[in-house]
């Protein structure tokens, strides 16, 4: 038990700390953020007071998440609940580059869905999804999912998974209520599922757009993660039959 933590952030035992850390980071975006209760509260104390308690109980929410999973990860209670797919590792590096490429430009960019960015265009990887670092998000957590197992690590990556799925409507819904002349025009143009509205033609591939920039920076970020995860998460990135051959040579 970390005594500094008990009856602030942490609730004892380490399992349970997590699902409450879980539940209460998933309660403050999913029934505060983007809903009608952020509407009534920011009428109340105003947006500029808001924004920072907000982010402050976001950041609170997150640390404590983050070390409760540290510690349930390391404890008795952290059963394994399935075995990953086989070779599923193999696919990691492709996966989560993908996922780094859609998140980093999207945090990277102006976003017309965004309160105070409602002038931003509709291009680059907007083309590709509306919500591109959560689509880049929910990808990040859909591969870690799957490719783990156990009970502490489904509770963690389950979390930011339902976060970026069920956060996109809840930003849709919020721009649509702020902007209910605009919306329509939005929507159409775009999509929440990757490439969806390309395939169906409401939108184009423009490769220069994409690829500018923000994908540089993204590919940059992304090399630094796969350099240093062995460091920061004690796991190796890589499989072990790639471990091996990197070493060898």
């Amino acid at each position: 038990m970390i005594p500094v933590f008990d009856g602030i952030l942490w609730v004892r035992g380490a399992m349970t700390s997590l699902i409450a850390a879980a539940a209460t980071f998933l309660g403050i975006h999913l029934l505060v953020s983007g809903t009608a209760l952020r509407d009534l509260i920011t009428a109340r104390i105003g947006e500029k007071l808001y924004i920072p308690l907000f982010a402050l109980a976001s950041l609170v929410a997150i640390v404590w998440m983050c070390i409760a999973y540290n510690l349930a990860s390391k404890s008795a209670a952290n059963s394994v609940l399935f075995a990953p797919p086989t070779g599923l590792k193999a696919l990691g590096v492709v996966v989560i580059a993908a996922a780094f490429a859609l998140a980093v430009p999207g945090v990277l960019r102006g976003n017309p869905t965004s309160a105070g960015q409602e002038t931003a265009r509709i291009d680059g990887i907007l083309r590709i999804t509306r919500h591109p670092f959560l689509m880049g998000a929910a990808l990040w957590a859909a591969f870690h999912l799957v490719a783990t197992g156990t009970l502490a690590t489904t509770i963690f990556f389950a979390t930011f998974l339902i976060l970026a799925v069920f956060g996109t409507h809840v930003i849709d819904r919020k721009a649509e209520r702020r902007r209910p002349a605009e919306w329509p025009a939005i929507a159409a143009q775009t999509s929440v599922i990757p490439f969806a509205a390309i395939g169906e033609k409401r939108n184009r591939f423009l490769a220069p757009e994409v690829i500018d920039w923000r994908f540089t920076v993204a590919a940059v970020v992304f090399g630094a993660f796969l350099y240093f995860h062995q460091t920061l998460f004690s796991a190796a990135p890589f499989p072990a039959e790639w471990l091996a051959f990197l070493t060898a040579h």
